[in-house]
């Protein structure tokens, strides 16, 4: 590498490190100063609090990655185009094409670095964070709650029209086993428990029918005592576990909930597929960071500073409005986490073509 690629690298990775590093402890203090009451209300330890920040820092660091690498890039950059330094830059025989290569350097550092951390410590930080938030902050865990239904095995599934997590109750449970598309036995019950202790569930109101070639099998009980192939977290995770989760235990956690017909799918499809498109966000970025910036404008740096902000925040804007819309209604969660991508990726070529110009 020439002088000129270390003189923009250095400039392109200290102007991210340094703008994490400030924004991250702004950050902290609008937390602090949101959940104070509570945290002395509900006499949180010390310990607890530390960690919590510790975490918080990471998944907000995390959060914040698109608008920092944007703002940095578009600092640094408009401060060279001001300074005529791309003119010279450009007047000495060097195509704008050979003034990106660092750029597009800094950004392989930059997406190998956010895939890392999404991938191995963002999932452990998240549970910490929300973990603390659901344990001090609020009093009940987000779970799924109403019509709970699953697939508990190739044959088995169950279904409870209400389930209470901290009482351990579910409501109107039913399980069916099935030998390809015919139903062998069912299980129904007014009520079911688990019991911690020994690992098994109370059902109350229990009828069982065993469907024979010739004639049916019937069992009734006001109570009885079961084992059963699941248990509570399995059949009511939180809404969060996809974030916690680290790509193999993510991927395989997804095939057990899709075959349990979760109504939570793409809630961790979208958790899974940002884990690959905010890295690849980090070479869009830059490259329309550079194009906007690259340019001395009659408002100077103030000028490109505020289109790269609004292109920034739009950006954002639609990752998340798409992300929501993929968990909340039928739009493909591998199409809405990538659109935006796909989107800003032909503005970064149009804003690229005319720079060069």
């Amino acid at each position: 590498m020439k002088i000129l690629d270390w003189y923009i690298l250095k400039r392109y990775l200290v102007t991210f490190f340094v703008l994490l590093l400030l924004f991250v402890p702004i950050g902290i203090i609008i937390d602090v100063s949101e959940k104070i009451n509570k945290i002395l209300a509900n006499k949180v330890p010390l310990p607890a609090v530390l960690m919590y920040y510790l975490d918080f820092t990471i998944y907000f660091a995390n959060m914040l990655f698109p608008i920092l690498l944007f703002i940095s890039i578009i600092w640094f950059t408009s401060k060279l185009a001001n300074n005529t330094e791309i003119v010279a830059i450009l007047s000495s025989g060097i195509s704008f094409t050979r003034f990106l290569r660092p750029y597009i350097i800094g950004a392989t550092f930059i997406s190998i670095f956010a895939l890392v951390m999404s991938v191995f410590i963002v999932p452990k930080a998240s549970q910490g964070y929300n973990d603390f938030r659901y344990k001090y902050m609020k009093s009940t865990e987000v779970r799924e709650s109403q019509n709970v239904y699953r697939q508990i095995s190739p044959t088995e599934f169950i279904y409870v029209s209400n389930f209470n997590y901290n009482s351990k109750t579910g409501y109107n449970f039913s399980l069916e086993v099935f030998d390809g598309n015919k139903m062998t036995s069912k299980t129904t019950a007014n009520r079911i428990v688990w019991n911690p202790e020994t690992e098994t569930y109370t059902l109350f109101s229990y009828f069982n029918r065993e469907i024979g070639e010739t004639e049916d099998h019937f069992e009734r009980a006001d109570e009885k005592e079961m084992k059963l192939d699941f248990d509570i977290d399995d059949l009511t995770p939180v809404v969060y576990a996809a974030e916690t989760m680290q790509l193999g235990p993510l991927k395989r956690f997804i095939e057990k909930e899709q075959m349990r017909g979760s109504s939570n799918i793409n809630v961790y499809l979208v958790v899974l597929y940002k884990k690959y498109s905010v890295p690849v966000s980090a070479f869009i970025l830059t490259i329309i960071a550079v194009s906007v910036s690259s340019m001395k404008r009659r408002g100077g740096m103030g000028m490109n500073l505020a289109i790269g902000i609004a292109l920034a925040f739009i950006y954002v804007f639609f990752d998340k409005i798409f992300g929501t819309l993929a968990e909340a209604s039928s739009i493909p969660p591998l199409v809405a986490v990538w659109l935006p991508n796909v989107v800003f990726g032909i503005l970064a070529i149009f804003l690229l073509r005319n720079a060069r110009r």
